[in-house]
C-alpha cells in the first residue's frame, strides 16, 4: 500500500504539491490522473525519496520507504523507461540492477522472459524503440517481486497490442495482491485498466473514487436515435419541448430516459432502427472535474468560415 498525508513540496516558494493526501490500496490497479503541472510526476518522486517534502508523512507498506532493507522487495519503480545507457545490452542493463540489489543472473532471465524481451536480450538498449524500453523498464521494476509497483506513464510508446499487453500484465500484479499505482494521459486506456482514480490538479486532490463513480457526475450525456421517419420525429420533439441535435441521420436527444423516448416515438408511430444511451467518457469526466485547475486553458478551435483567412498573420 500507499499512503500520503498532507504532503506539500513547494519550489522557490510555490507549492507544487499542496497538502495531499491519499491511499492507494493493495489488490487494485489505481490510476493518478491530472493535467500537465498537477505535481503527479513531484508526488512520485516524494514517494520514493527522490525528493524531500517541505511537510507531510508517506507510507509504503505500512513504512518509510528510507527504512527498508531490500527496497526493491517492497517496492518497483519506473519514472523514465528512456533512462537507459544507450550502449549496454538489454541482460547487461538489468543484470547491473539485480546484481547490485543482492538478485543474480537467474531473476535477470525470469523478469526478461515476463516482459517478452527474451529474443532480444543481447541487442543494446539504444536499439530499442520507446514501447521495448517499456517493457525493458518494467522488467527492472519486478527483479525484486515487489509487495508494491508504481509506474509513471507505463503505456506510452507502446503499440495496440503493447498497450493490451500491459493493461493485463498490471491487473495480473494487482489479483496477486500488490499494490499498482500509474499514471497516464490515456484516460481511453486508464478506464480500461483502473479500478480506482487519484485525480489531482494544481497538486491539491480533487477526487478518489471509482472510474464510474466520475464518469456519473459528468454532464452531456444524450440518448443517440436513428429513424427514417426524421422529419416526422422532429415535428414531435420540438412539440414535446425536447432539446436535440442532429449528427447526420441520427437523433442526439437530451432526455434521461430511453424507455419514455422509445414509448413516445411508438405512440406516434415512427419506426426506430436504433435507440441507445451514450453516457459521458471518462476524458469527459476528466476535463469537467479538473478544468478550473488547468494551468494552460485555451479556447475552442473554430474553422474558418468561406472567404476567411485559414492560417498566417492579418
Amino acid at each position: 500500500m500507499i499512503k500520503v498525508e498532507n504532503l506539500t513540496k513547494k519550489y522557490g516558494g510555490k507549492a507544487a504539491v499542496d497538502n495531499l493526501s491519499f491511499e492507494v490500496k493493495p489488490g487494485q490497479v489505481t490510476g493518478f490522473l491530472g493535467p500537465n503541472g498537477s505535481g503527479k510526476s513531484t508526488t512520485m518522486r516524494l514517494i520514493v525519496g527522490l525528493d524531500r517534502p517541505n511537510k507531510g508523512n508517506i507510507l509504503v507498506n505500512n513504512s518509510s520507504i528510507t527504512k527498508f532493507k531490500r527496497p526493491m522487495s517492497e517496492i518497483g519503480v519506473l519514472l523514465d523507461a528512456d533512462y537507459v545507457h544507450p550502449t549496454r545490452k538489454a541482460k547487461n542493463h538489468l543484470l547491473a540492477i539485480a546484481v547490485s540489489n543482492g538478485y543474480g543472473k537467474k531473476r535477470v532471465k525470469e523478469v526478461l522472459e515476463l516482459v517478452g524481451l527474451s529474443e532480444v536480450a543481447n541487442k543494446r538498449v539504444g536499439k530499442f524503440s520507446l514501447g521495448m524500453k517499456q517493457r525493458l523498464g518494467l522488467a527492472a521494476v519486478l527483479i525484486g517481486n515487489p509487495k508494491t509497483v508504481m509506474l509513471d506513464e507505463p503505456a506510452n510508446g507502446l503499440d495496440p497490442e503493447g498497450i493490451r499487453w500491459i493493461r493485463d500484465f498490471l491487473s495480473l500484479l494487482a489479483k496477486e495482491g500488490r499494490t499498482v499505482f500509474a499514471s497516464s494521459h490515456l484516460l481511453s486506456e486508464m478506464a480500461l485498466m483502473a479500478d480506482e482514480l487519484v485525480v489531482i490538479g494544481q497538486g491539491r486532490l480533487i477526487e478518489q473514487t471509482t472510474v464510474e463513480a466520475i464518469r456519473s457526475k459528468a454532464t452531456g450525456g444524450f440518448i443517440s436515435l436513428r429513424t427514417p421517419n426524421m422529419e416526422k420525429l422532429t415535428s414531435v420533439l420540438e412539440s414535446s419541448s425536447t432539446s436535440f441535435t442532429l449528427d447526420g441521420d441520427r437523433f442526439h436527444i437530451e432526455a434521461s430516459n430511453s424507455q419514455e423516448l422509445g414509448h413516445l416515438a411508438f405512440t406516434h408511430g415512427i419506426e426506430i432502427h436504433e435507440l441507445y444511451r451514450v453516457e459521458p467518457s471518462l476524458e469527459d469526466a476528466f476535463l469537467q472535474i479538473t478544468s478550473s485547475t488547468q494551468e494552460y486553458s485555451t479556447t475552442h478551435f473554430r474553422p474558418a468560415s468561406a472567404g476567411e483567412p485559414k492560417g498566417g498573420a492579418s
